[in-house]
């Protein structure tokens, strides 16, 4: 996204007003589209669980999350994808361990086999997300829709418009969109005002956001209580939890190009994800059915009873969880790493307060995501903003900015959970 902003950003004409008009249509129609197809995959998949994880075994008259079932399920949606990455036409695009938010330009013809192990893999239970694989679709489809329908507009617009759109379709609101942005615009010299470099993609993503919001009701509050006036003992807690949650996460990101490399050198993609399947099957068998899927609907689950799970329990669906992100994200699943290491913050964040009571419930959960997103993602402002996001309260978000420093001088200028094409840590 930064290269590509940054060429629309050099090619913008002295008079901003008469530049921007145009945009604001072909804006638009992505943002709609960004989000129609999200929600579309979404559904589909959503559909395909239900079959799998409900109806299938309850006309087998196996337990639904039992372990027999968790491993052959997890098992046969890494001979699914398998396929698909196989046989496919593009085979599902580059490995996705190579990829992160900023996607490339696929080809048309990648397209399809890659949204197809999209919904196999979000149906079937990896811990994975949609954006990554999401966001590279609609931007091939902007960019080849786009130079051809408004050859005149410049070609870098679209992938803009289209990573910008996704992101806030993903999240139900522009301002996600807008933090990554100003991330990718950061130290870059830009011709004219930061809004006028800012302004085509924030009205992409306001209507994708806008049209998540009006289809399908999106809410990330979990609805944890409400956290009061902070004192010395609050900001004690969030700057250990977030410190703590990003350590943990760094474990994670330096594991991650040797278990890539083990993989790799399972060589056929329908030995790497079977394998990677039975080994998730396994995590499933220890960190129970909480730890499948993307996230975003298990961790309503939690927030629900802070206190339903032990510590002991809490910590281990954390190291389970975390483990699961990082062999799904090695073995060649097609996903994100943002909504499964969301749920690892929350679970370490509910560990905390199941620790140390005093550590209030919302404070833990905001900071465990703060600091593990951070460690996975290296997106400062959006790890703030999900954090911040999940527990809906106002007084937290200067404790997570103080909590952010530290946490942030433990990852910086560290590898990141993303490889090259030759194996190596990407910095």
């Amino acid at each position: 996204m930064a290269q590509d902003t940054a060429q629309q950003a050099s090619t913008a004409p002295a008079t901003p007003a008469l530049a921007l008009l145009p945009l604001i249509l072909p804006a638009f129609v992505v943002g709609v589209g960004a989000s129609l197809l999200l929600l579309g995959v979404s559904a589909a998949a959503e559909e395909l669980q239900h079959v799998l994880w409900r109806n299938l075994p309850d006309a087998l008259g196996v337990g639904r999350y039992s372990v027999l079932w968790m491993l052959v399920m997890l098992t046969a949606t890494g001979v699914a994808v398998g396929l698909v990455v196989w046989k496919v036409p593009g085979h599902a695009g580059p490995d996705p361990a190579t990829t992160g938010l900023n996607a490339p330009v696929l080809p048309p013809a990648v397209l399809p086999g890659l949204l197809l192990a999209t919904a196999l893999m979000l149906a079937g239970g990896p811990s994975l997300g949609p954006e990554n694989p999401i966001i590279a679709v609609n931007v091939g489809l902007a960019f080849w829709l786009g130079c051809r329908l408004a050859p005149r507009l410049p070609r870098g617009l679209w992938p803009v418009l289209a990573e910008a759109a996704t992101i806030g379709a993903l999240f139900g609101t522009p301002v996600a969109a807008a933090l990554v942005i100003s991330e990718a615009l950061a130290g870059r010299q830009l011709r004219g005002a930061l809004w006028d470099n800012v302004f085509g993609p924030l009205a992409a993503a306001a209507a994708a956001a806008l049209t998540t919001t009006l289809v399908a009701h999106p809410t990330f509050d979990l609805g944890l209580p409400a956290f009061g006036q902070p004192d010395w003992g609050d900001l004690l807690a969030v700057l250990v939890v977030a410190s703590a949650a990003a350590l943990l996460g760094m474990v994670a990101v330096l594991a991650f190009p040797y278990v890539h490399g083990a993989f790799a050198r399972l060589r056929h993609p329908m030995v790497a994800l079977p394998v990677g399947g039975l080994v998730l099957g396994l995590l499933a068998a220890v960190g129970g059915h909480l730890t499948l899927f993307k996230g975003l609907d298990e961790i309503g689950e939690l927030a629900a009873d802070p206190a339903g799970w032990s510590a002991g329990e809490y910590a281990t669906m954390t190291v389970v969880k975390l483990a699961a992100l990082l062999v799904a994200a090695s073995c060649g699943f097609r996903g994100g790493r943002i909504f499964p290491a969301v749920f690892v913050g929350v679970a370490f964040g509910l560990c905390a307060h199941a620790l140390v009571d005093a550590v209030h419930p919302s404070l833990g959960v905001a900071a465990g995501v703060l600091g593990m997103l951070l460690a996975v993602t290296r997106q400062a402002w959006v790890s703030l903003f999900v954090a911040a996001l999940l527990v809906a309260s106002p007084a937290i978000l200067a404790l997570l900015c103080i909590a952010s420093l530290p946490a942030w001088l433990l990852v910086t200028g560290r590898p990141q959970m993303q490889v090259h094409e030759d194996g190596t840590p990407f910095r």
